[in-house]
Formats: C-alpha cells, structure tokens, sequence
C-alpha cells in the first residue's frame, strides 16, 4: 500500500483527513440505519468535495446492487459525467464485497479507504484483495481501519438489535 503524502502534510495529517471523510461515511450509514437497513455508508469525494453519497438499500429498494459503494458510485459518475472517477477517493465503513470492489476497479477510483474488515465477504484484503489485484489493468490502494471501531460498533449493535426483535412467528402472526 502506497500512501499520497503531498508536500508539508504528513502521515498523521493523512489521518486525520481519513477521519473527516469516514465521518461522512459514518453519517449515510446512519440513514440507512433508520431505514432498518443494515448501516453502512460511503461518500466519494474530488479535491475535498463530495460528489458522491450513498448508503445500503438493498432492502429498501429490493435490489441487490443497492450497497452504498454503488450508490456512491452511481452519484459521482453522474455530477462527474463519466464512468472514470480519477482524482477522487472513496470512504466506507466496511471492507468492500466481490461486486462493490469490482466496481471501484472498473471506475477507476484511485483509493479506497475503509473502517472495518468484513470477514465474510471482504475484498479489499480479508478474504482476497481485488482492489491491488496485480493482474487487473487498474488498481486503486487501500488504507484501513479508520474509526474501525466506530464503524464495526454500527454493524454490531445493528445486528444485536435485529437478534432481540421478536420474529413474526413468535408474535403470533405468519
């Protein structure tokens, strides 16, 4: 992984910027949160501007394509008119999946940055690495873990609120 640092910045002011963005990624899961949708958020943003939003909606919309990094991607693509997100960077809150990291390989978005690993289906290193996958024509780098621990406790309290909620059965309906 090869981190941008431009002159007079450093790796700590890297960070920080990380943070600022994963708070916006932070920010659109909670509206998927609020949809009962499962919370996870991304933003792309173009020379410190988001041109990009998007959270799950999956079930909101009954597409299964619907994960915010599509979402985000979809939105830039149209402010930008094209397909290639150069110069932008794109924000999540968990490690990509198969689809969502093929598709930031194929617009072409430089870097992804992500807050927790997804063990089931990450993408971006967990499970495989598509995104620096040597043998595609493009690559984007990867940095992890920012606010890790704010975005897997998204995911957990989601989950462990769903487990409580009694099932339509055990209300008596069907």
């Amino acid at each position: 992984m090869i981190l941008n640092i431009k002159a007079g910045e450093s790796l700590d002011d890297m960070g920080v910027v990380h943070e600022h963005w994963m708070r916006q990624a932070i920010s659109e899961a909670r509206k998927a949160e609020a949809l009962g949708e499962v919370p996870i958020g991304a933003v792309i943003v173009r020379h410190g501007e988001i041109i990009g939003r998007g959270y799950n909606l999956r079930e909101t919309t009954m597409d299964s394509t619907a994960h915010a990094e599509m979402v985000a991607i979809r939105e830039a693509s149209n402010v930008m008119n094209s397909w290639r997100l150069l110069d932008c960077q794109l924000y999540v809150t968990l490690e990509p999946c198969p689809m969502c990291a093929g598709a930031i390989v194929q617009s072409r978005v430089p870097l992804t940055v992500y807050g927790t690993p997804d063990p089931k289906a990450g993408c971006a290193g967990t499970l495989m690495n598509l995104l620096e996958e040597p043998r595609f024509n493009h690559r984007t780098e990867v940095v992890q873990g920012i606010l890790q621990e704010e975005c897997a406790d998204l995911l957990t309290s989601f989950f462990r609120r769903l487990r409580q909620k009694p099932s339509k059965e055990e209300k008596g309906e069907t």
